[in-house]
């Protein structure tokens, strides 16, 4: 036997990741920028994603994402779950996934990685994006509605491209979900100022310079008369607030409005029942970061950022977190097959027939 077939692969736990560093909103932005940009010049493969829902009222389900950087020759592929009753029903998470990384020369696997990390850093970092184009620069405050892991990403996007911000005020569906988020990045942030709004989201939004929802909930929770001039709203999820919020702001942008629009976030419906039209968007996020639209204008502008969803940027982002560990000498190193089936010594002596 020889090594000639041996196909290995490495195992990155969540662990592996953080220890590596790879917590990094920098990194995770600039991986985003670039492939946003490479797409538009044919340089990514990005082909539809599979869906599985196993209960249409509460979204459950498993998606199979899939992307090729081409000029990185490599291919990758998020399977991610969504089961928005999970926290109430069984204290666990939310939201899972792993990625798998391939190089393209002889079509190997490279790594089998945790994907949830990744997929909520880039959730993260676009929101990031979006802010530092978007958001007044001097802003103070920003409050949620929602305080799970994508709220506590996003605080920590916030945090790297408006360093100004002071106090966040935070709203969920109980008490205990406000005391964790706050207890669990009170250590990140020793100087911010944070406030729990009692489940209160008027309280948590209302005269806040950046407002995120970050919730699974299916219905308006944000209203229109608490989002005031000049503040920027990043909206995470699907129907997370009132028609009202979109008409009044003086730019609605997306991450791909083209994606958007088929979809069930709140723009979507609103386009769906004719009360937004493709004229209304300002842009596609990518189309500021190259330059070719403007960012915020005025002080006094209300701007609404929209982010479905890109898998190409999860697996930008997985490469880039993948060359960190493997730098570091993280993970840990397995054995997919060590020769070809029929070359086994012992193959005899495990056939079943």
């Amino acid at each position: 036997m020889t090594d000639q077939n041996r196909i290995e692969c490495l195992l990155l736990s969540q662990e592996a990741l953080l220890q590596s560093g790879c917590l990094d909103m920098r990194m995770a932005m600039g991986a985003a920028e670039a492939v946003m940009l490479a797409i538009r010049e044919g340089k990514v493969l990005f082909p539809e994603k599979i869906v599985q829902i196993f209960n249409d009222q509460t979204q459950e389900r498993i998606n199979c994402l899939p992307a090729t950087l081409l000029p990185e020759k490599i291919c990758g592929v998020k399977w991610v779950s969504v089961f928005p009753a999970n926290p109430e029903k069984f204290g666990t998470q939310n939201l899972s996934a792993v990625i798998v990384l391939s190089e393209i020369e002889q079509g190997f696997p490279i790594a089998f990685m945790d994907g949830t990390l990744c997929s909520n850093m880039r959730v993260a970092a676009m929101g990031g994006i979006a802010a530092k184009h978007f958001a007044r620069q001097d802003s103070k405050s920003i409050g949620f509605i929602g305080a799970g892991e994508q709220a506590k990403m996003h605080l920590i996007a916030m945090k790297t491209v408006i360093p100004s911000l002071e106090e966040c005020r935070i709203s969920a569906k109980f008490d205990h979900e406000e005391k964790q988020f706050i207890d669990e990045l009170t250590p990140l942030f020793p100087n911010m100022r944070f406030v729990a709004a009692g489940t209160d989201a008027r309280k948590a939004m209302e005269d806040s310079d950046i407002l995120v929802t970050a919730t699974s909930a299916q219905a308006p929770l944000l209203k229109a008369a608490w989002m005031k001039p000049g503040a920027f709203y990043s909206h995470i999820g699907g129907w997370e607030d009132e028609y009202g919020v979109a008409k009044q702001c003086d730019k609605i942008v997306c991450d791909d409005w083209e994606t958007v629009k088929h979809r069930t976030q709140t723009i979507s419906r609103m386009y769906k029942d004719g009360q937004l039209a493709d004229d209304d968007i300002h842009a596609n996020l990518v189309e500021v970061i190259a330059g070719e639209k403007s960012g915020r204008e005025s002080a006094e502008e209300r701007i609404y950022f929209n982010a479905v969803g890109l898998a190409y940027v999860d697996v930008a982002i997985a490469y880039a977190a993948y060359q960190r560990a493997k730098e570091a000498g993280m993970g840990q190193t397995i054995d997919i097959q060590e020769t070809m089936i029929f070359q086994h010594e012992k193959l005899a002596d495990w056939i079943r027939m």
